[in-house]
């Protein structure tokens, strides 16, 4: 815990989804019906409309007819000559097997994609697609080049015809060095590979992650508010909004204990591989506090939220972050922007929830150490399999209520991130699991986890102040937030 920090819409479709806590012994709810729920019925602000991502795909390779012709658009035309990739990689059947894959990529993603049916080679096509594009307004174009003279058309592409863009080259289609002008391109993603699909797909998490952002709704809970503020965080677009403490306390305190609670309090603990030293009356303050926090967030139609949450005493949301963020539903510790925004952000690169906390050092065996106490137990996606956990009180108590001890998987490939605010900066470091210590010999809150960062030799390097957010997912995975970076011109910093 850190005792000096920084002081989405959630569609009905997703909080019937996650509606349910599996227990042992079956599902119970957790969004109560009736007296718990009328509290949460004054909407004060609506949902944020949520748009598509809208994506155009284009192809750039000419017919093969028409290079046996002559008539392809450049130098080497009077040859009949198939520069790169040559006349035997069948740009027809790649195009119709890439055209499959990218159609199922954005059916899974909720990306409204329109591919062009035919591939242009044609200087007055290529402008006209340009112009065509730029009037859709789109979010971003994917250009898949076939044709090595055809690059510095992929570059035009990629630059006038919407804000960003993913451009694939596949490897054998270009010839020498890939091209500056896209390589070095600011603002776009260049992939220059072997069929590599999961790269495109990468790219398309990133445009998705960026437009989400923009049109999501964060909501900051904190003590020293007085009234609601409404405001945006400049790079992300992301809405932030702002409202007392007293209010989510006042909600607390009008749910009152019942059956049900004391149910979903009872199968909570049967999930537990062992609860040490949490009182019966202190987990059902746990289920008071995940209504709260279901509520507040419908109240103010939030998508992620944040709570000045160290001193609520008994109220404190410490399981309710957890579970949510293992359901994708970002929540972020002690009103910190920094980190929810990261959690929001791997919500949508990954579609996994992470574990903010803060760091600390083991120089001698130079490891990482995190440790706090809302580590979600989901930490693969609501789908994923569950990480065993302990039920433990809050380490500073004030009082002992309960918080999760998650144990993470030995060798478990995992990325340490930060998105920087005011610094345009976005932090990934790739690394693995040592284990989860135990308490004592170590400290600091209810999860701790050691981690090996990968080729750091220093591993304080890797400090960014409190509450970066540790997201399982491996070098693969890393290369969304380089994506991410790349294509809304931040800086990256890390070992990805």
């Amino acid at each position: 815990m850190c005792e000096s920090c920084d002081p989405g819409r959630l569609p009905r479709r997703d909080f019937l989804q996650i509606a349910g806590l599996v227990g042992a012994t079956g599902a119970m709810h957790t969004i109560a019906s009736g007296a718990v729920l009328s509290n949460s019925q004054d909407v004060i602000l609506p949902p944020l409309e949520k748009k598509p991502v809208r994506i155009w795909t284009v192809f750039l390779y000419p017919p093969a007819d028409v290079v046996l012709a002559g008539k392809m658009e450049d130098s080497w035309a009077p040859h009949q000559w198939f520069t790169w990739p040559g006349n035997q990689f069948e740009p027809e059947a790649q195009q119709a097997k890439f055209t499959a894959a990218i159609k199922k990529m954005a059916s899974d993603l909720g990306i409204d994609m329109v591919i062009h049916p035919e591939a242009l080679y044609q200087k007055a096509r290529i402008e006209e697609f340009i112009a065509q594009a730029r009037a859709a307004e789109l979010d971003a174009v994917l250009v898949v080049n076939f044709w090595n003279t055809l690059s510095s058309a992929a570059a035009r592409i990629a630059t006038e015809a919407a804000p960003t863009a993913v451009v694939y080259h596949p490897v054998g289609s270009n010839h020498q060095l890939p091209p500056e002008s896209l390589r070095k391109a600011e603002g776009i993603y260049y992939i220059h590979s072997i069929e590599n699909f999961a790269e495109i797909e990468r790219g398309l998490r990133a445009v998705r992650a960026k437009k989400m952002m923009a049109q999501s709704r964060l909501l900051r809970i904190a003590g020293a508010v007085k009234e609601l503020t409404q405001g945006q965080e400049p790079t992300l677009g992301t809405e932030i909004v702002a409202i007392p403490a007293a209010e989510f306390n006042s909600l607390f305190d009008s749910i009152p204990d019942s059956p049900q609670l004391q149910e979903e309090a009872a199968a909570l603990r049967q999930m537990a591989s062992k609860v040490v030293d949490v009182s019966d009356e202190a987990m059902v303050d746990a289920m008071r506090a995940h209504h709260a926090v279901q509520q507040i967030m419908q109240r103010y139609g939030a998508d992620a939220i944040t709570i000045e949450c160290l001193m609520l005493k008994h109220r404190k949301p410490c399981y309710s972050f957890a579970w949510h963020n293992g359901h994708l539903v970002p929540c972020g510790c002690e009103n910190h922007l920094e980190a929810t925004l990261t959690l929001m952000l791997g919500r949508w690169l990954l579609d996994r929830g992470g574990f903010q906390h803060n760091p600390e050092f083991d120089t001698t065996e130079n490891l990482y150490f995190g440790a706090h106490c809302t580590c979600a137990w989901k930490l693969h996606g609501p789908q994923g399999p569950s990480q065993e956990f302990f039920i433990r009180p809050f380490f500073h108590q004030l009082p002992k209520t309960p918080a999760l001890d998650v144990q993470w998987s030995p060798s478990e490939p995992v990325l340490l991130a930060k998105y920087l605010t005011g610094k345009n900066a976005l932090m990934c470091w790739r690394g693995k699991v040592i284990n989860s210590p135990p308490t004592p010999a170590t400290g600091g809150c209810a999860t701790r986890v050691l981690v090996e960062l990968d080729g750091v030799a220093d591993v304080c390097e890797a400090y960014s102040g409190p509450h970066p957010v540790l997201f399982c997912g491996d070098r693969y995975d890393a290369r969304c937030f380089k994506a991410f970076a790349k294509m809304c011109r931040m800086e990256l910093i890390g070992n990805v």
